[in-house]
């Protein structure tokens, strides 16, 4: 490519915040997977749970109007890199691969991994109790490749995690693994519906950095996130975010606060 037209690129790149701010709105792709993270609440049928929180006060600080957009697993990429939306907090941790594509602010908002649902039954007191086992993940999912690379389980791949979940139960496969703090928030609040089953394993499956995600080459939007993110640590939003949410609040959310500290 010639030095004109990568100008010409990196300038319509690095236009993307101003194009928000002259419509006044910005567009964010959020999953619903359920607590703490993103849920319709089934009273008032308004939007809830941390992610979304997020995307609200990201909207504030920019001075403009919030659009969500609920995106799945399978679509949540392409929606950000045919414009559909402008950013993603669509429980995406961060990969080689995904920055290979996209582009994130660098500063995380959680570290999470994956949490293994499995029938009681099983018995399973270690991952590897699912070497050769059928697992259920959503497709897309980062916990793919070790399930099946370092484990040797065997794929089950579903739309969606409550597609995953409702395989599990269906007895498809004998575990489902997605992010921790959804699942284990899932058996909590919803004891009775889910007494058969249990997560054995005391340990997160590949625990990883989860950020916002924009489209590749968009410094501009992508710096003004961080910005905003950094502050969001530093004064502790974060972290009354997550207690209001009912998440744990563990140490890289309290040494993340005091590194950004003001």
């Amino acid at each position: 490519m010639c030095w004109t037209a990568l100008a010409f690129t990196s300038a319509f790149a690095d236009a993307t915040l101003d194009r928000v701010k002259a419509r006044g709105e910005i567009v964010a792709g959020v999953i619903l997977s359920g607590p703490p993270y993103g849920y319709i609440d089934p009273t008032t049928q308004e939007l809830k749970g941390f992610n979304v929180d997020l995307t609200r006060e990201i909207a504030r600080r920019l001075g403009v109007k919030l659009t969500t957009v609920q995106v799945t697993p399978p679509n949540r990429v392409q929606f950000l890199q045919q414009g559909k939306v402008d950013f993603l907090i669509a429980n995406m941790s961060l990969t080689t691969e995904r920055a290979e594509i996209l582009s994130y602010a660098p500063t995380p908002f959680r570290r999470d991994g994956g949490a293994a649902v499995v029938r009681k039954s099983l018995a399973a007191k270690t991952w590897a109790d699912l070497k050769g086992k059928p697992v259920c993940v959503s497709q897309g999912s980062n916990f793919t490749r070790p399930l099946a690379a370092d484990i040797g389980a065997v794929i089950k791949a579903y739309p969606s995690q409550p597609e995953s979940l409702l395989a599990l139960k269906g007895g498809n496969c004998v575990a489902a693994v997605h992010v921790s703090g959804t699942v284990r928030s899932l058996l909590r609040d919803r004891a009775d519906e889910w007494k058969d089953f249990e997560i054995p394993f005391a340990d997160d499956l590949i625990p990883s950095d989860d950020v916002v995600w924009v489209r590749k080459g968009e410094t501009d939007i992508q710096s003004a996130i961080d910005a905003i993110r950094r502050d969001l640590h530093g004064e502790g939003w974060i972290i009354d975010a997550a207690t209001r949410n009912g998440m744990q609040v563990d140490t890289f959310l309290t040494e993340t606060r005091d590194k950004f500290r003001k």
